[in-house]
């Protein structure tokens, strides 16, 4: 079993650099085996089953790729959504149809063209890329802080809609994050092995 890397042994720039170098070692084959696994993981929870309005992500630098579920979400005639940019670099999120025409945005990263859009707090799950994850709920992203100033609203006055699901392979679990004032916690994090329920957080 892989055991989770300790971030005292790394500084957090050069954690990101090896997760991010690891996760883009894997084959096109070993990727497409990590989503359905992760796929099929998720479809099962109560919070997906749930959920209404879904706001995935485009897959890249190695991500887990939610298209497997996505296409799900979509069978079972769910609401999906992928995130927008706006000014002050925050997102809103565009709803998705198959066959819809998509732009890029200034990061080469395909949105929603024209779409209806929702803001974060409308969502009831939303899917969120990292680099790392621990079990508390830390997330490392790129370092960008576009998900953290989307959602701050969560993280003040106790509010905990959406649901907040990382995905992730399971290597990129490390032992603990250290969490910075700004930073949204997850409600727990989905890999190619399990759903892990952030602790202090309820699996009913």
């Amino acid at each position: 079993m892989t055991q989770p890397i300790h971030t005292d042994a790394l500084h957090k720039r050069q954690l990101r650099q090896a997760l991010r170098a690891r996760r883009r070692a894997l084959s096109a084959g070993a990727q497409r085996v990590a989503a359905a696994r992760a796929a099929r993981i998720a479809q099962r929870q109560h919070w997906f089953i749930r959920a209404r309005h879904i706001a995935f992500y485009i897959a890249a630098d190695g991500e887990v790729d939610p298209l497997p579920l996505l296409r799900r979400a979509l069978a079972l005639g769910k609401n999906v959504y992928l995130p927008m940019l706006r000014p002050g670099n925050r997102l809103w999120f565009g709803e998705y149809r198959q066959d819809m025409r998509m732009r890029p945005n200034r990061y080469g990263i395909p949105e929603p063209r024209g779409a209806r859009w929702l803001q974060p707090w409308a969502l009831d799950l939303v899917l969120l890329p990292l680099v790392g994850f621990d079990r508390r709920g830390g997330r490392l992203g790129m370092g960008g802080g576009f998900y953290d100033r989307s959602f701050a609203f969560w993280r003040r006055g106790g509010r905990r809609r959406p649901c907040l699901m990382g995905l992730a392979h399971h290597f990129q679990e490390v032992a603990e994050l250290p969490l910075e004032p700004w930073d949204v916690p997850l409600t727990g994090v989905v890999t190619d092995r399990e759903w892990i329920s952030a602790r202090g957080f309820s699996r009913a």
